[in-house]
């Protein structure tokens, strides 16, 4: 394990200057819809606006449309984001982690077909992972691809997909052997693709963000392919630890945290003032460890534990921090209500059972946890 403590350059500062400087004059307050960190509204022309400065695609090489730029450069575009509550939905998940699959991954074709579009803010990707019956137990899935010469026919289910139901393309991992770890293998499936039935699930606070996506006999080139047969659980690792180290796993309360800290409450009560510091002391100290990782990947290593510890930890610090603000807020917060505010407080509270268990359930990180320190 090591997370060496980092701090930002003057590099790296000028450029959270710019994106704050941005965001100031495309998303003043009042004029788009709240989110929740990750969960924020989709909307392509923000994301196409976004990447016109440089914004979306960042990490890629600037050969196939990306900005050729840093992890951590791109964390600093990605706290301003989130702290904002931005409507980031359209293109988060090909911009964090779908992107650099298909770079590291992909063939060259792929790779040129591909990535230009992300880097545009034009396609957006939802991750086929979890399944009915295996959750976040993925070397218990059982969708199939089957192979028929250059053909390959999928059957199975995927639940709670993040998007599907707007994404321009799916990323799916599937059973292609019996071989629990080695007997997996990703694809790239475009939208509209013929045998693929996408049903949006209705969540607790109204909104349809998960999707359930049925495959009946869908059949793909094998030129879909990402990556050698039966190297998925490998790509998928990797690619987790993307998804759980950044910050985006543990700041969808910043909108609500932000606004909270300048409220009478906070202003008239020693209590809630003690709270406060409590949460933004871990605050920076989950801020600094999400830096150390980005300096990892930035420096060619795949830190899968150290993102695991993080996500682990600043998961529920998310839902322990909401309750604190819920305690002071003294009644219980209308979803209806006028103040945009107060509705995301609402939101917040009825999904943030949740938020341990996107990405990998809190269990399951505890065995990724424990299993990679025995090794090293």
């Amino acid at each position: 394990m090591n997370l060496a403590p980092t701090k930002l350059t003057d590099e790296e500062r000028n450029l959270q200057t710019e994106v704050r400087a941005f965001l100031d004059e495309r998303l003043p307050p009042g004029t788009y819809p709240l989110g929740l960190g990750m969960a924020g509204d989709v909307d392509p022309d923000f994301s196409r606006d976004l990447a016109a400065q440089g914004w979306v695609g960042m990490a890629l090489p600037t050969e196939y449309g990306g900005g050729g730029r840093t992890a951590v450069e791109r964390q600093i575009v990605v706290e301003e984001l989130l702290t904002r509550g931005a409507p980031i939905g359209f293109h988060w998940t090909a911009d964090r982690q779908s992107g650099l699959n298909i770079l590291h991954n992909g063939t060259e074709e792929q790779r040129r077909e591909l990535l230009p579009g992300i880097a545009r803010g034009e396609y957006s990707f939802a991750i086929g992972m979890s399944e009915p019956d295996a959750g976040s137990d993925l070397a218990s899935l059982r969708s199939k691809a089957v192979r028929e010469g250059n053909t390959w026919h999928v059957n199975g289910t995927k639940i709670w997909t993040s998007g599907a139901a707007t994404a321009t393309h799916i990323l799916g991992l599937f059973r292609t052997s019996d071989d629990r770890h080695g007997g997996m293998t990703q694809f790239i499936i475009p939208a509209g693709t013929p045998g693929m039935r996408i049903s949006p699930i209705p969540f607790i606070d109204g909104t349809q963000h998960f999707c359930e996506v049925v495959f009946d006999d869908l059949q793909l080139s094998d030129a879909a392919r990402l990556g050698e047969v039966g190297a998925g659980w490998g790509q998928n690792t990797s690619e987790l630890a993307l998804e759980r180290g950044g910050v985006d796993r543990w700041m969808s309360l910043m909108p609500i945290l932000e606004r909270w800290a300048t409220t009478e409450t906070v202003r008239d009560s020693a209590a809630a003032q003690i709270d406060l510091g409590r949460i933004l002391a871990r605050l920076w100290a989950y801020r600094g460890m999400s830096l150390s990782i980005a300096r990892l990947v930035d420096a060619g290593r795949f830190p899968v534990v150290e993102a695991a510890l993080v996500k682990e930890m600043a998961t529920q610090f998310e839902q322990e921090s909401l309750a604190l603000v819920r305690r002071h807020y003294g009644r219980a917060p209308s979803l209806n209500s006028a103040d945009p505010w107060e509705a995301l407080l609402a939101q917040a509270i009825l999904v943030a059972p949740s938020w341990t268990l996107r990405g990998g359930t809190t269990e399951i990180l505890r065995s990724v946890i424990s299993k990679g320190l025995v090794q090293r």
